[in-house]
């Protein structure tokens, strides 16, 4: 009998490039904390504090290139975060760096675009959506910066068309020798500055990671309002679990917007008249250079501490529905984001990665190895599944949710990672046929990536 293989092998990173960051040095993949890696379908990049190398693993695919993005010297500015954006033919990697700024790169190395967004390192760039379907009601495209107890929200549209905008000159001046004048910004950008949401998440503490989980109905006294409200959940040494309702309104309840009308009016009033008492001078204003964008408002749910447990990682749901947090003391929670409650619990997974996939469950079902195209899985033929990666273990379990069995264990070597791509940008109407939730699994040693078969068979 043939030995049941729970992995399909794609092909393989090894180069001589990878030098650079680390590689050829056992465990270099994982037991570097400055080393981040980022996912696409059919190429990888990984960066160090101040190197970007992107390269794919086919065989027919040489193409390699290096970024070396202008940091800051007197700062000490690195490379925090890295994460691809595609759209459709248009495809970038986008940085965050520990100054507070977002790069966007082609993947010819080239500056497109770069913007501050708040005092502080940037932790995570997370870019997700979710489509118009039978069950969701909206559609929405995002690209998050996640701060320490900040996030920044950035319309996936917006970022869109200044690409699509970058994408069509750069063809142009392609054909046509002589360029256009364009005006740039304070950072030499040609498309000016993107605009973006900020709300501060550090009520219950400092957040290590953090995601907008969707939209979520407005508050009892505001269900008129036209603004659209998130739901952010954080994890943190403080809080295990923060929630917070995020609003696209800056003004900080109805009281809070009666005592900005009133309060500037009532300073001003005894502001002149201490004036008019001592006669003090009154000087010239001074120019201020250019402030943080002020925070939107942001009104705190719930929060659950548990001294000493700290919350680390935290990875959702293709629906954000779901979201699975480890911990400091080996445990996973698996957190109902709409309810904010935690409705399954794993123990004994120290150092845990966590990624959401989606299985062929149906042991009778064999449209997955069917040649008719009428016989193709589609989207209800598969079913949410947990993928935990327990290093120490040495293994990668799949559970299915919320509730069911362990469906797999897999066994994988020692200095691998689990990754996956990344949200793809496009349209509602749905591609046939269904492309699932997929993880693949890096071998840093080897260099060897294979992606998880998604059939029990």
């Amino acid at each position: 009998m043939a030995k049941r293989t729970h992995t399909t092998d794609l092909g393989s990173i090894a180069c001589q490039d990878l030098g650079e960051l680390g590689a050829g040095k056992e465990g270099w993949l994982i037991d570097n904390p400055n080393l981040l890696c980022a996912l696409d379908t059919h190429a990888i990049a990984l960066a160090n504090r101040s190197l970007i190398v992107t390269l794919g693993w086919s065989d027919s695919d040489d193409s390699k290139v290096k970024i070396r993005p202008e940091l800051s010297p007197i700062e000490a500015e690195y490379i925090s975060a890295i994460e691809w954006l595609v759209f459709d033919e248009i495809r970038v990697i986008a940085i965050g760096t520990s100054c507070g700024y977002l790069l966007l790169f082609s993947l010819d190395g080239h500056l497109i675009h770069k913007q501050f967004i708040h005092p502080g390192r940037v932790l995570k760039l997370r870019v997700r959506g979710t489509k118009r379907d039978l069950i969701q009601e909206t559609s929405s495209e995002e690209v998050c910066v996640v701060m320490q107890g900040v996030i920044a929200r950035f319309d996936g549209s917006e970022i869109q068309n200044m690409l699509q905008q970058w994408h069509h000159d750069t063809n142009s001046r392609f054909w046509d020798r002589k360029p256009r004048n364009q005006d740039n910004d304070e950072f030499g950008n040609s498309y000016g500055r993107l605009s973006y949401q900020l709300w501060n998440v550090s009520k219950y503490g400092s957040c290590a990671d953090a995601a907008i989980s969707g939209i979520m109905p407005p508050p009892l006294m505001e269900l008129q309002s036209s603004q659209r409200y998130f739901c952010a959940v954080t994890v943190g040494d403080d809080a295990v679990i923060s929630a917070f309702r995020l609003s696209e309104d800056k003004s900080r309840s109805l009281v809070g917007a009666i005592l900005s009308k009133v309060v500037p009016v009532t300073f001003s009033t005894i502001s002149s008249f201490s004036k008019m008492i001592w006669r003090s001078e009154q000087k010239a204003p001074r120019k201020s250079n250019v402030k943080p964008q002020p925070f939107a408002r942001a009104s705190p749910l719930t929060s659950l501490k548990d001294f000493p447990r700290k919350g680390e990682k935290l990875t959702l749901s293709p629906s954000g529905t779901l979201a699975a947090i480890t911990d400091s003391l080996g445990r996973i929670l698996l957190l109902d984001t709409q309810a904010l409650v935690v409705v399954r619990l794993w123990k004994g997974y120290r150092d845990a990665s966590c990624l959401f996939m989606e299985m062929l469950v149906n042991k009778d079902n064999n449209v997955a190895s069917s040649s008719s195209y009428y016989d193709e899985p589609v989207k209800s033929d598969y079913c949410l599944c947990l993928a935990i990666h327990a290093p120490r273990k040495g293994i990668i379990e799949i559970w299915q949710m919320r509730t069911g069995p362990r469906l797999r264990t897999i066994r994988c070597a020692k200095g691998s990672k689990i990754l996956q791509p990344t949200y793809r940008f496009g349209s509602s109407i749905a591609s046939s046929p269904y492309v699932p939730l997929e993880v693949f699994l890096l071998n840093g040693d080897s260099g060897q990536i294979s992606v998880l078969n998604r059939t029990l068979l």
